[in-house]
Protein backbone atom coordinates (compact mmCIF):
# COMPACT_ATOMS: atom_id res chain seq x y z
CA UNK A 1 0.00 0.00 0.00
CA UNK A 2 1.63 3.06 -1.24
CA UNK A 3 0.53 7.14 0.08
CA UNK A 4 1.38 10.58 -1.41
CA UNK A 5 1.11 13.18 0.11
CA UNK A 6 2.11 16.53 -1.66
CA UNK A 7 2.91 19.74 -0.15
CA UNK A 8 5.69 19.07 2.60
CA UNK A 9 4.52 22.04 4.45
CA UNK A 10 3.20 22.00 8.35
CA UNK A 11 0.33 20.16 7.13
CA UNK A 12 1.32 17.76 4.79
CA UNK A 13 4.23 16.80 7.14
CA UNK A 14 2.01 16.77 9.94
CA UNK A 15 -0.41 13.96 7.65
CA UNK A 16 2.48 12.02 6.60
CA UNK A 17 4.11 11.46 10.03
CA UNK A 18 0.77 10.74 11.72
CA UNK A 19 0.29 7.95 8.90
CA UNK A 20 3.79 6.59 9.33
CA UNK A 21 3.62 6.70 13.32
CA UNK A 22 0.06 5.09 12.48
CA UNK A 23 1.69 1.95 9.78
CA UNK A 24 -1.05 2.93 7.15
CA UNK A 25 1.07 2.37 4.71
CA UNK A 26 3.93 0.45 3.52
CA UNK A 27 5.27 3.55 2.08
CA UNK A 28 4.64 6.85 2.40
CA UNK A 29 5.57 9.55 -0.46
CA UNK A 30 6.29 13.28 0.54
CA UNK A 31 6.41 15.64 -2.28
CA UNK A 32 6.96 19.38 -2.68
CA UNK A 33 8.62 22.42 -5.01
CA UNK A 34 11.17 23.52 -2.63
CA UNK A 35 14.64 21.72 -3.13
CA UNK A 36 15.30 19.36 0.06
CA UNK A 37 12.54 20.16 2.15
CA UNK A 38 10.20 16.95 1.49
CA UNK A 39 13.32 14.81 1.57
CA UNK A 40 14.40 15.93 4.71
CA UNK A 41 11.35 15.86 6.95
CA UNK A 42 11.06 12.40 5.64
CA UNK A 43 14.01 11.43 6.39
CA UNK A 44 13.24 12.98 9.72
CA UNK A 45 10.19 10.87 10.22
CA UNK A 46 11.84 7.88 9.32
CA UNK A 47 14.49 8.70 11.78
CA UNK A 48 11.73 8.37 14.39
CA UNK A 49 10.67 4.70 13.46
CA UNK A 50 12.90 3.15 15.43
CA UNK A 51 12.12 5.26 18.67
CA UNK A 52 8.47 4.94 17.96
CA UNK A 53 8.55 1.72 16.55
CA UNK A 54 7.08 1.71 13.05
CA UNK A 55 8.00 0.03 9.73
CA UNK A 56 5.96 3.18 7.56
CA UNK A 57 8.82 3.86 5.02
CA UNK A 58 9.11 7.18 4.15
CA UNK A 59 10.62 9.05 0.83
CA UNK A 60 10.55 12.77 0.15
CA UNK A 61 10.75 13.80 -3.15
CA UNK A 62 11.29 17.61 -4.79
CA UNK A 63 8.85 17.45 -7.55
CA UNK A 64 9.39 14.33 -9.10
CA UNK A 65 6.27 12.55 -9.59
CA UNK A 66 7.71 9.60 -10.67
CA UNK A 67 8.46 8.56 -6.99
CA UNK A 68 4.66 8.95 -6.36
CA UNK A 69 3.75 6.38 -9.16
CA UNK A 70 0.33 3.99 -8.08
CA UNK A 71 -0.26 5.90 -5.03
CA UNK A 72 -3.64 4.16 -3.45
CA UNK A 73 -4.46 7.75 -1.97
CA UNK A 74 -3.00 10.98 -2.57
CA UNK A 75 -3.27 14.09 0.09
CA UNK A 76 -2.73 17.34 -1.51
CA UNK A 77 -1.98 20.12 0.54
CA UNK A 78 -0.31 22.15 -2.01
CA UNK A 79 -0.82 25.61 -1.96
CA UNK A 80 -0.12 29.61 -0.61
CA UNK A 81 -1.78 31.22 2.66
CA UNK A 82 -3.47 34.43 1.70
CA UNK A 83 -0.93 37.43 2.12
CA UNK A 84 -2.04 41.45 3.32
CA UNK A 85 -3.32 42.53 0.26
CA UNK A 86 -4.19 39.75 -1.28
CA UNK A 87 -7.61 39.62 -2.45
CA UNK A 88 -9.93 36.19 -2.35
CA UNK A 89 -10.00 36.65 -6.26
CA UNK A 90 -6.32 36.01 -5.94
CA UNK A 91 -6.10 33.66 -3.49
CA UNK A 92 -8.51 31.69 -5.75
CA UNK A 93 -6.60 31.94 -9.26
CA UNK A 94 -3.22 31.24 -7.45
CA UNK A 95 -4.41 28.47 -5.66
CA UNK A 96 -6.39 26.63 -8.46
CA UNK A 97 -3.11 27.00 -10.63
CA UNK A 98 -1.39 24.82 -8.15
CA UNK A 99 -4.16 21.62 -7.62
CA UNK A 100 -4.98 22.17 -10.78
CA UNK A 101 -0.85 21.27 -11.63
CA UNK A 102 -0.77 18.54 -9.07
CA UNK A 103 -3.21 17.37 -10.17
CA UNK A 104 -2.95 16.64 -13.59
CA UNK A 105 0.29 15.39 -12.25
CA UNK A 106 -1.41 12.89 -10.21
CA UNK A 107 -3.54 11.33 -12.51
CA UNK A 108 -0.85 11.18 -14.84
CA UNK A 109 1.35 8.44 -12.25
CA UNK A 110 -1.89 7.07 -10.12
CA UNK A 111 -4.92 6.58 -12.42
CA UNK A 112 -6.57 4.61 -9.98
CA UNK A 113 -5.75 6.71 -6.82
CA UNK A 114 -8.45 8.13 -4.83
CA UNK A 115 -7.39 12.01 -4.17
CA UNK A 116 -7.97 13.91 -0.88
CA UNK A 117 -7.89 17.85 -1.13
CA UNK A 118 -6.54 19.95 1.82
CA UNK A 119 -5.66 23.08 0.21
CA UNK A 120 -7.82 26.27 0.62
CA UNK A 121 -10.43 27.31 -0.32
CA UNK A 122 -10.98 23.65 0.60
CA UNK A 123 -14.72 23.53 -1.24
CA UNK A 124 -13.76 25.13 -4.97
CA UNK A 125 -10.47 23.41 -4.53
CA UNK A 126 -12.34 20.10 -4.47
CA UNK A 127 -14.30 21.00 -7.12
CA UNK A 128 -10.92 22.13 -9.25
CA UNK A 129 -9.16 18.68 -8.23
CA UNK A 130 -12.81 16.67 -9.47
CA UNK A 131 -12.74 18.24 -12.60
CA UNK A 132 -9.14 18.17 -13.83
CA UNK A 133 -8.96 14.64 -12.82
CA UNK A 134 -12.22 13.35 -14.26
CA UNK A 135 -12.20 10.76 -11.60
CA UNK A 136 -15.95 9.77 -10.36
CA UNK A 137 -17.17 12.17 -7.72
CA UNK A 138 -16.48 9.55 -5.08
CA UNK A 139 -12.84 8.85 -5.71
CA UNK A 140 -12.19 12.87 -4.94
CA UNK A 141 -13.26 14.45 -1.58
CA UNK A 142 -12.53 17.44 0.79
CA UNK A 143 -10.68 17.42 4.23
CA UNK A 144 -13.19 19.82 6.16
CA UNK A 145 -15.86 18.29 7.96
CA UNK A 146 -13.50 16.28 10.25
CA UNK A 147 -11.47 18.97 11.58
CA UNK A 148 -14.33 21.07 11.81
CA UNK A 149 -15.98 18.68 13.80
CA UNK A 150 -13.10 17.62 16.17
CA UNK A 151 -12.46 21.15 17.42
CA UNK A 152 -16.45 21.66 17.89
CA UNK A 153 -16.34 17.87 20.11
CA UNK A 154 -12.69 19.64 21.94
CA UNK A 155 -14.55 22.63 22.95
CA UNK A 156 -17.61 20.68 24.25
CA UNK A 157 -15.20 18.22 25.76
CA UNK A 158 -13.34 20.97 27.66
CA UNK A 159 -16.71 23.19 28.62
CA UNK A 160 -18.38 19.49 30.02
CA UNK A 161 -15.12 18.56 31.49
CA UNK A 162 -15.66 15.11 29.90
CA UNK A 163 -13.26 12.75 27.19
CA UNK A 164 -13.54 13.93 23.44
CA UNK A 165 -13.97 10.18 22.93
CA UNK A 166 -17.44 9.96 24.14
CA UNK A 167 -18.25 13.27 21.76
CA UNK A 168 -20.33 12.46 18.89
CA UNK A 169 -21.06 15.06 16.41
CA UNK A 170 -22.05 16.44 13.00
CA UNK A 171 -21.25 19.61 10.91
CA UNK A 172 -21.88 20.05 7.25
CA UNK A 173 -21.88 22.78 4.74
CA UNK A 174 -19.09 24.68 3.31
CA UNK A 175 -15.75 25.03 5.40
CA UNK A 176 -15.66 28.79 7.06
CA UNK A 177 -17.88 30.96 8.33
CA UNK A 178 -21.12 29.13 6.56
CA UNK A 179 -20.53 25.77 8.38
CA UNK A 180 -23.46 24.19 9.37
CA UNK A 181 -23.38 22.76 13.03
CA UNK A 182 -25.96 20.37 14.20
CA UNK A 183 -26.68 20.00 18.05
CA UNK A 184 -29.31 17.81 16.89
CA UNK A 185 -27.05 15.14 15.92
CA UNK A 186 -24.13 15.98 19.06
CA UNK A 187 -24.63 13.20 21.45
CA UNK A 188 -22.21 12.61 24.80
CA UNK A 189 -21.64 8.82 25.77
CA UNK A 190 -24.97 8.76 23.66
CA UNK A 191 -27.03 12.02 25.72
CA UNK A 192 -28.60 14.27 23.77
CA UNK A 193 -25.68 17.80 24.24
CA UNK A 194 -28.93 20.04 24.81
CA UNK A 195 -29.52 17.74 28.01
CA UNK A 196 -25.91 18.47 29.27
CA UNK A 197 -25.28 22.16 28.79
CA UNK A 198 -27.63 25.26 28.28
CA UNK A 199 -28.65 26.73 25.00
CA UNK A 200 -26.53 29.98 25.10
CA UNK A 201 -23.37 28.20 26.02
CA UNK A 202 -23.87 25.65 23.49
CA UNK A 203 -24.04 28.30 20.60
CA UNK A 204 -20.92 30.10 21.90
CA UNK A 205 -19.11 26.32 21.09
CA UNK A 206 -20.69 26.34 17.73
CA UNK A 207 -19.53 29.97 17.23
CA UNK A 208 -15.89 29.59 18.56
CA UNK A 209 -16.49 26.46 16.13
CA UNK A 210 -17.12 28.32 12.63
CA UNK A 211 -14.20 30.57 14.60
CA UNK A 212 -12.02 28.06 15.19
CA UNK A 213 -9.08 28.56 12.15
CA UNK A 214 -9.44 32.06 12.76
CA UNK A 215 -9.09 31.77 16.49
CA UNK A 216 -5.42 29.70 15.82
CA UNK A 217 -4.18 32.51 12.51
CA UNK A 218 -4.93 35.38 15.59
CA UNK A 219 -2.68 33.09 17.93
CA UNK A 220 -0.12 32.05 15.81
CA UNK A 221 -0.01 34.21 13.02
CA UNK A 222 -0.42 30.96 10.66
CA UNK A 223 -3.11 28.46 9.94
CA UNK A 224 -3.25 25.23 12.13
CA UNK A 225 -1.44 22.33 11.17
CA UNK A 226 -1.78 19.60 13.90
CA UNK A 227 -5.42 18.73 13.73
CA UNK A 228 -5.83 19.27 9.80
CA UNK A 229 -3.02 16.60 9.23
CA UNK A 230 -4.44 14.62 11.72
CA UNK A 231 -7.97 14.73 10.37
CA UNK A 232 -6.57 14.00 6.55
CA UNK A 233 -4.82 11.29 7.77
CA UNK A 234 -7.27 9.61 9.33
CA UNK A 235 -9.29 9.84 6.29
CA UNK A 236 -6.49 7.87 4.51
CA UNK A 237 -6.29 5.55 7.22
CA UNK A 238 -10.72 4.88 6.91
CA UNK A 239 -9.78 4.48 2.82
CA UNK A 240 -6.79 1.90 3.26
CA UNK A 241 -8.19 0.12 6.29
CA UNK A 242 -11.58 -0.18 4.33
CA UNK A 243 -12.88 0.84 8.21
CA UNK A 244 -16.86 2.36 6.95
CA UNK A 245 -16.50 5.19 9.17
CA UNK A 246 -19.33 7.43 9.22
CA UNK A 247 -17.22 11.06 8.71
CA UNK A 248 -18.39 14.27 7.21
CA UNK A 249 -16.32 15.25 3.93
CA UNK A 250 -16.86 17.61 1.00
CA UNK A 251 -18.27 15.78 -2.33
CA UNK A 252 -19.85 17.11 -5.12
CA UNK A 253 -23.47 16.97 -4.44
CA UNK A 254 -25.42 15.52 -7.23
CA UNK A 255 -29.55 15.55 -5.92
CA UNK A 256 -28.69 14.80 -2.15
CA UNK A 257 -29.89 17.23 0.28
CA UNK A 258 -31.90 18.96 -3.10
CA UNK A 259 -28.44 20.34 -4.39
CA UNK A 260 -26.73 19.45 -7.80
CA UNK A 261 -23.48 21.11 -8.75
CA UNK A 262 -22.21 22.49 -5.74
CA UNK A 263 -18.95 21.19 -3.29
CA UNK A 264 -20.74 20.59 0.52
CA UNK A 265 -19.51 18.94 3.37
CA UNK A 266 -21.83 15.99 4.65
CA UNK A 267 -21.56 12.67 6.19
CA UNK A 268 -20.19 9.63 4.02
CA UNK A 269 -19.60 6.14 4.71
CA UNK A 270 -15.55 5.92 4.07
CA UNK A 271 -14.07 2.72 2.60
CA UNK A 272 -11.32 1.14 0.61
CA UNK A 273 -13.28 2.46 -2.92
CA UNK A 274 -13.23 6.08 -1.06
CA UNK A 275 -16.92 7.33 -0.55
CA UNK A 276 -19.11 3.81 -0.39
CA UNK A 277 -22.29 6.01 0.39
CA UNK A 278 -23.52 9.87 0.88
CA UNK A 279 -25.72 9.04 4.15
CA UNK A 280 -28.93 12.04 3.81
CA UNK A 281 -29.86 12.52 7.08
CA UNK A 282 -33.36 14.49 8.22
CA UNK A 283 -32.73 18.43 8.54
CA UNK A 284 -35.72 20.53 9.75
CA UNK A 285 -36.53 23.94 8.02
CA UNK A 286 -33.88 26.20 10.74
CA UNK A 287 -31.27 23.71 9.40
CA UNK A 288 -31.95 23.52 5.82
CA UNK A 289 -32.16 27.29 5.29
CA UNK A 290 -28.64 27.16 6.97
CA UNK A 291 -27.55 24.57 4.25
CA UNK A 292 -29.09 27.14 1.69
CA UNK A 293 -26.92 29.76 2.84
CA UNK A 294 -24.20 27.61 2.44
CA UNK A 295 -24.51 26.78 -0.48
CA UNK A 296 -25.05 29.77 -2.54
CA UNK A 297 -21.83 31.39 -0.56
CA UNK A 298 -19.97 28.40 -2.03
CA UNK A 299 -21.34 28.42 -5.38
CA UNK A 300 -20.24 32.34 -5.47
CA UNK A 301 -16.81 31.28 -4.36
CA UNK A 302 -17.26 28.34 -7.37
CA UNK A 303 -18.56 30.53 -9.99
CA UNK A 304 -15.20 33.03 -9.61
CA UNK A 305 -13.39 29.84 -10.38
CA UNK A 306 -15.88 29.14 -13.18
CA UNK A 307 -15.28 32.54 -14.48
CA UNK A 308 -11.40 32.88 -14.74
CA UNK A 309 -9.53 32.23 -17.96
CA UNK A 310 -8.37 29.14 -18.05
Amino acid sequence: MKITVVGAGNVGATCADVLAYREVANEIVLLDIKEGIAEGKALDIWQKAPIDLYDSRTVGSTNDYSKTANSDVVVITSGLPRKPGMTRDDLIATNAGIVKAVTEQVIANSPNAIIIVVSNPLDVMTYVAHTVSKFPRLRVMGMAGILDTARYRAFLAEALNVSPKDIQALLMGGHGDTMVPLPRYTTVGGIPVTELIAKDKLDAIVQRTINGGGELVKLMGTSAWYAPGSAAAQMVEAIVKDQKRVVPVCVGLDGEYGIKDCYLGVPVILGKNGIEKIIEVDLNAEEKALMEVSRGKVREVMDVYDNMPK
